[in-house]
């Protein structure tokens, strides 16, 4: 057994309503690249540990990981989820109408970019951002993501290791660089206080600073 057997054996348990998002996503002949049981677990503590009322989340997918978003926050809490394609977004909402939720999401469709630009203009501002979309626009959403928290919010990106991708110097292309990038800017960004930690493909933390 492994350290991520070991974690997944201890902290995770059969949930039916996450198996049925994963059939969903099959059966439509989706790739199933949605957050891992532990990830889904870890992203409903920290929503219930941060006390948010307004999460964006930038990737829908089928919806796994906005289940697992919404299942952390308070009562009057909303989600705002992203996602390019409209056949996800559509199926990501009959899912989170599945588990209880339908009325506490709003999804906007179509370039990640322009709907954050869109919700800017709107003056939108948010207690939590999940980052799990395109990879190579990882650094455009961060700094879409900073403009958009508010004070003490917590920006948390997937994916940012890329299987140790990003510690090897031979791997130069964009998807990793623009990983590079972003992980350098939690990092290094005077508004935010950050880390990551090394479950799953890795999970990068970033509150952002009372003083932004």
């Amino acid at each position: 057994m492994n350290v991520e057997e070991y974690i997944h054996s201890l902290f995770t348990k059969d949930d039916a309503i996450l198996e049925k998002v994963l059939e969903s996503i099959h059966a439509n002949g989706m790739r199933n690249i949605s957050v891992p049981p532990e990830i889904g677990k870890l992203l409903t503590l920290l929503v219930k540990i941060s006390g948010a009322k307004e999460i964006l989340e930038i990737g829908a997918l089928g919806g796994y990981s906005g289940i697992c978003l919404v299942r952390g926050l308070r009562e009057e809490g909303h989600l705002t989820s992203l996602e390019l394609k409209e056949e996800y977004a559509q199926l990501a909402h009959e899912n989170l109408q599945r588990a209880g939720f339908g009325d506490r999401v709003t999804y906007y469709t179509g370039e990640a970019l322009k709907s954050l630009d869109q919700l800017e203009k709107n003056e939108k501002r948010f207690n939590f951002i999940f980052i799990d979309a395109d990879k190579e626009n990882y650094p455009n959403y961060l700094d879409r993501s900073i403009r958009l928290a508010n004070p003490g919010a917590l920006i948390v990106g997937d994916n940012v290791l890329q299987r140790g991708q990003v510690c090897d110097a031979t791997y130069v292309d964009l998807r990793t660089e623009n990983m590079r990038a972003f992980n350098q800017r939690m990092a290094n960004d005077p508004d935010l206080e950050s880390i990551i930690l090394p479950v799953g493909q890795g999970l990068s933390i970033g509150r952002v600073k009372e003083s932004k």
